[in-house]
């Protein structure tokens, strides 16, 4: 009698032993699982830094569209285009290549672009697409350096008429309309016989320094 006691003592301590060991088992399962869980979750990989950089490059797009339209609702976007010297045939006090310093101050363009983005330490390329004989060509006018490769782009289309006229070093209006200048302005008449002198696209491309 006192043998059956036993033995079912010890088939119960063996039963409470393997159930003890699954548990211990499923229990260090769920542990492992959450650990590669967190891991995953807070590991830094080439898709985090990719999201990171996109925000940047969307942060950056943002800042040149902003001055863009801030500049074409004023109608100092394209003053800024006049702002050129037609004895020089160059913008004013540009070298042959465009400006390297950031665009020019005393104009509200290059004052806008330079507080916006050059004071928060992104650097900018300023340039200007206009057509001839069917080809699409491309006036520098600012140039900081090559963009990196998470550079982003801002585009804004801006029309010229014949009787916009140049502005001088100062910023001021001259005399001077773009029909007169035809021959010295870096973009063409494409309509003679139109009041449209030319549909140019000013583009900012913009990267982190």
């Amino acid at each position: 009698m006192k043998s059956d006691r036993r033995a079912e003592s010890r088939a119960r301590s063996d039963r409470r032993g393997q159930a003890h060991t699954l548990e211990a088992i499923a229990a260090s399962i769920l542990l492992l699982s959450s650990i590669a869980f967190a891991l995953q979750v807070t590991a830094v990989t080439p898709l985090t830094g990719s999201t990171s950089n996109q925000r940047i490059e969307d942060h950056q797009s943002t800042l040149a569209e902003d001055v863009l339209a801030s500049q074409s609702a004023n109608e100092t976007l394209k003053a800024g285009l006049l702002y050129w010297n037609e004895s020089e045939r160059n913008w004013h006090g540009a070298q042959w290549d465009g400006y390297h310093d950031g665009a020019p101050e005393n104009i509200s363009l290059g004052q806008a672009l330079n507080d916006a983005l050059l004071d928060r330490g992104v650097a900018y390329n300023l340039n200007v697409y206009f057509w001839r004989n069917d080809q699409r060509i491309r006036e520098q006018v600012v140039y900081l350096g090559e963009p990196s490769d998470h550079a982003s782009v801002a585009t804004w289309t801006v029309t010229l008429y014949d009787d916009d006229r140049l502005r001088d070093a100062d910023g001021n209006l001259t005399a001077t309309t773009l029909s007169d200048a035809e021959d010295a302005y870096f973009a063409p008449d494409i309509e003679p016989d139109g009041a449209v002198y030319n549909v140019v696209v000013v583009e900012v491309v913009t990267w982190r320094m």
